[in-house]
């Protein structure tokens, strides 16, 4: 994988170069992932310009695409795929506030560290986080998103896609692993490519933390919150098995891409 220095994208992080089985590798320049584009300035970040993006994939909520829309390089499409609407519409009828998506609110959770503690103290968030990446397996909004960035990765007329969530780890982070999975990639990668986000989400939320703790908010809280961790994928890894047995399984079944498509996603990204 390739850290992409943008100036104006938060997390952009090109797929191209992650090892594969076989000595092989992902083909650079195909597929991207990032931060949302709220702020993105063609004119200026020639990194990003540079990359000739054709296809956009944004897996935010409706609440998230408000009050953040993206800005989208001209010419491109911009796919809209909320992958969390489901969830977010039973936690509402749970009684939650519609919207509150971990890692789509940190300023609002790390606002009062009183509050924090209380909602999210005590494993809370990670029972949380749990929670969120089952369902990115198992319902039928994140299915629907997961088949769409598949079905158009494997399109040789998308050109080069990037998707993205609001942080870029966690939404973001399932793709990146069903996507590198699908093209040959071990465990281990898998791991590895889902945890090094690590650095770049934290630089990027680093005022937050350091008011957070500041104000007497407990550090792990904020940092469970802000970064991913190996239990958060393995939850979904936990849902792909029980539910279908294998990753292969799950793409077939869960998210309904044929056979052919995946072959056709292969020949497309592996070099």
């Amino acid at each position: 994988m390739t850290v992409t220095q943008a100036t104006t994208v938060a997390n952009l992080r090109d797929l191209g170069g992650t090892p594969l089985a076989g000595g092989r590798t992902v083909r650079a320049g195909l597929v991207l992932r990032s931060g949302q584009l709220d702020r993105l300035d063609l004119e200026t970040d020639r990194a990003v310009a540079a990359l000739g993006l054709r296809t956009v994939v944004d897996f935010r909520t409706d609440t998230e695409r408000g009050e953040h829309p993206d800005r989208i390089p001209a010419g491109a499409r911009l796919l809209i795929a909320d992958a969390l609407a489901d969830k977010v519409n039973a936690d509402s009828s749970a009684g939650d506030v519609p919207g509150k998506i971990p890692a789509a609110q940190l300023k609002d959770m790390l606002s009062d560290p009183v509050v924090a503690e209380q909602h999210l103290g005590g494993g809370k968030v990670q029972a949380l986080f749990s929670s969120v990446y089952r369902s990115l397996v198992s319902s039928a909004s994140a299915q629907t998103a997961y088949r769409l960035l598949l079905t158009e990765l494997a399109d040789p007329q998308t050109g080069p896609l990037l998707f993205h969530c609001t942080a870029g780890k966690d939404r973001t982070g399932w793709g990146a692993t069903v996507i590198l999975s699908l093209l040959g990639a071990d465990d281990e990668t898998l791991m590895s490519e889902y945890l090094s986000v690590n650095p770049a989400v934290r630089i990027a939320f680093a005022p937050m933390i350091e008011g957070f703790t500041a104000a007497g908010g407990d550090p792990d809280i904020a940092l469970a919150l802000i970064g991913v961790f190996p239990s958060y994928l393995e939850a979904a890894f936990d849902e792909v098995n029980t539910r279908y047995g294998s990753m292969e399984k799950y793409v077939r079944e869960g998210l309904g891409i044929p056979d052919e498509t995946v072959a056709a996603l292969r020949a497309r990204l592996v070099a």
